[in-house]
């Protein structure tokens, strides 16, 4: 029977879920070099090719996808194991900005958990402003945010894109204020949305203003108002009405990712965060 090498069962897992060699090794804290050596090791131990690499892309062979969950079992007990001998626990706190995970906010957790047990994972979920305030002030150690007019840091994970939207039945008269909802007086898209409006030359009211992003689905699902919405948590039933009522185009805006994490364990955590989020993204659309 093989015995197995934990650093190397690591490397494979690692380069598994980032889909590149160099993020993997960024990841691990190492060189491409360091984790190829331990790739071919682990795969002359088997005898087994566990991963195709060619100039532009790396993917898993058929017995590397075979061998991939019981490898993140044995990297998971392994760290049960040492967790077990540790006299504090890893701690890890995440700010995620409310519809840049969207719904799929319960599975990137537990992706995170099941890489490693032995984290305790703190989640916030609050505006881009308000995370970027906790992490600069060293009370997160990583932000999922959207990008802000006064900072050029981050690394983009993707693009939101914005739209108006409404329910079917919501009516404006363009000799009336239009009414809309947003989440708070300082929020982004609010800030987006009336600069947009007036630059329009517009005129609007606030119909509902305040309780985050769940509250303005809230006031756009009851027909109260027309709100500038991401299109990734659009209430059901509502549509875009940015065509109908004539209503200016919303900028797109960068999600990116913020974090001082340094330890090699919790930057593998991150990254596996990073690479659940970006394939969710993906299949969303």
């Amino acid at each position: 029977m093989a015995s197995l090498d934990v650093d190397a069962v690591q490397v494979f897992v690692t380069i598994a879920e980032q889909q590149s060699f160099t993020r993997a090794a960024e990841a691990l804290g190492t060189t491409q070099a360091a984790i190829s050596v331990k790739l071919k090791r682990l795969e002359d131990r088997l005898g087994e090719k566990l991963i195709e690499r060619t100039p532009r892309r790396v993917r898993l062979s058929a017995r590397g996808a075979a061998f991939l969950c019981p490898a993140r079992d044995f990297i998971a007990a392994h760290d049960r194991a040492v967790a077990g001998l540790a006299v504090e626990p890893r701690r890890l706190a995440i700010g995620f900005l409310d519809y840049a995970a969207g719904t799929e906010l319960p599975a990137l957790l537990a992706r995170l958990h099941a890489h490693d047990p032995s984290l305790v994972i703190e989640a916030r979920i609050d505006s881009s402003r308000h995370l970027l305030d906790a992490y600069d002030r060293g009370d997160l150690d990583a932000v999922i945010v959207r990008r802000e007019d006064d900072r050029r840091d981050g690394e983009v994970l993707g693009v939101a894109r914005y739209g108006w939207f409404a329910m079917p039945d919501f009516t404006w008269r363009p000799d009336e204020p239009l009414r809309f909802a947003a989440c708070a007086a300082t929020c982004s898209e609010r800030i987006m949305a009336t600069r947009a409006l007036d630059a329009a030359g517009i005129a609007w009211t606030e119909a509902f203003l305040g309780g985050g992003t769940a509250a303005v689905v809230a006031a756009v699902s009851a027909g109260l108002a027309v709100a500038p919405l991401a299109h990734r948590v659009v209430p059901f039933g509502a549509i875009e009405v940015s065509a109908r009522l004539k209503l200016p185009p919303l900028p797109a805006a960068e999600i990116l990712l913020h974090t001082r994490v340094t330890d090699p364990h919790s930057r593998a955590a991150l990254r596996t965060l990073v690479s659940a989020f970006r394939e969710h993204r993906v299949r969303a659309g």
